[in-house]
């Protein structure tokens, strides 16, 4: 059975991931602050995530841990996690720190909270368990990121541009992105690959909520976010490393069904022919174009 750790996991993106990976056969090592409901503001534990997987047939774990604390040990995680289901095959970096104070604003503790969740740790993580992939000569490492990281177009900058906030969280997730790049450079033929993800629009969960009012932009389910990331752990790593991928945008270039989170069946309404061409970042070339 493979194994995964999903981090980031009592809720939104993460928790969707990990049932997800549980659907396809993998016990799953969920990892949160949150352990139980109740433990914070915001809906959803590590219990509830664990205790629905296992519901459905699953192998799961939960591990909590405050990866924005400097003092944080990886290995206390990465032990846990394969004490009690084994060696790590799919490592998902999901948890992230998001403030949204402007350049001038942001505290100083805010922006070392944001590199030590967003880049500190993913990093960290990956150390630990990459050796062990690349002497099995099989692995897979997925690290979340945002449209944020996008660098603003210009001068001129457009009014969507200068809008404030994004600055510190953007920042950090372009230097995952980098990181994770150069990585997969490093470990290209080594059978271990990483990969980045992005949704192309909006996802509502828990925790996006409490920052700001989805309702009135454009959203993508959940499913779509875990079936790129599946698609993405499973690929074969000679081709599918190194890449920085938007979730519909990838969905709809590899013309890859969207499951539902069991696995059970497909998405009503969310099959990549009923994608809306205006959600999508990178929607590979036009076929008239190229006639």
């Amino acid at each position: 059975m493979p194994v995964a750790l999903v981090t980031g996991a009592s809720r939104g993106i993460g928790a969707a991931i990990a049932q997800r990976l549980a659907a396809e056969g993998c016990a799953v090592a969920c990892v949160a602050r949150t352990m139980s409901d109740g433990d914070s503001h915001l809906d959803g534990s590590l219990s509830a995530t664990v205790d629905r997987l296992r519901a459905s047939g699953g192998t799961a774990h939960a591990i909590a841990a405050d990866l924005s604390k400097p003092d944080f040990d990886p290995s206390e995680i990465i032990a846990e996690a394969e004490g009690a289901l084994g060696p790590i095959d799919y490592l998902v970096n999901n948890a992230a720190a998001a403030f949204y104070p402007s350049y001038l604003e942001m505290p100083r503790k805010r922006i070392e909270v944001s590199f030590r969740v967003n880049v500190v740790a993913p990093w960290m993580l990956a150390q630990q368990v990459i050796p062990a992939m690349v002497r099995r000569g099989s692995g897979s490492v997925l690290n979340l990121t945002s449209q944020t990281a996008i660098m603003p177009q210009g001068p001129p900058f457009t009014v969507a541009e200068q809008i404030k906030g994004a600055t510190a969280y953007g920042g950090s997730k372009a230097w995952l992105e980098r990181a994770t790049v150069g990585a997969a450079a490093e470990l290209f033929g080594t059978g271990v690959s990483l990969n980045c993800l992005s949704p192309d629009t909006s996802v509502i969960t828990e925790g996006s909520t409490a920052l700001v009012d989805l309702s009135k932009y454009p959203n993508e389910p959940l499913d779509a976010m875990a079936e790129s990331a599946w698609a993405l752990l499973s690929g074969n790593p000679a081709e599918f490393t190194g890449l920085i991928e938007y979730s519909l945008s990838f969905l709809k270039r590899h013309d890859r069904p969207v499951r539902t989170l069991d696995g059970t069946g497909l998405l009503e309404g969310w099959q990549p022919d009923d994608f809306p061409v205006d959600y999508l970042i990178d929607p590979g070339p036009d076929p008239q174009t190229e006639q």
